[in-house]
């Protein structure tokens, strides 16, 4: 599936309010794109895809049947 069919696939499932979701769309972009970068420039942009998941934190407890 690339970023194309997963962005579609987000949007006919109203996924697209579910953050962790959209990490997996950025790093689905940028794994497209990494022939293209710099190793620099994919590397901060993977730090920041991570920072980005590392900050969602445990929402999701008490809530696992509901957004799982």
């Amino acid at each position: 599936m690339d970023s194309k069919e997963l962005a579609q696939y987000l949007e006919a499932t109203n996924s697209i309010a579910k953050p962790w979701l959209l990490v997996q769309l950025r790093l689905k972009k940028l794994q497209e794109r990494r022939n293209l970068i710099s190793e620099d420039t994919y590397a901060n942009e993977l730090a920041d895809i991570h920072q980005d998941l590392m900050n969602l934190g445990e929402w999701w407890q008490g809530m696992e049947d509901d957004v799982f």
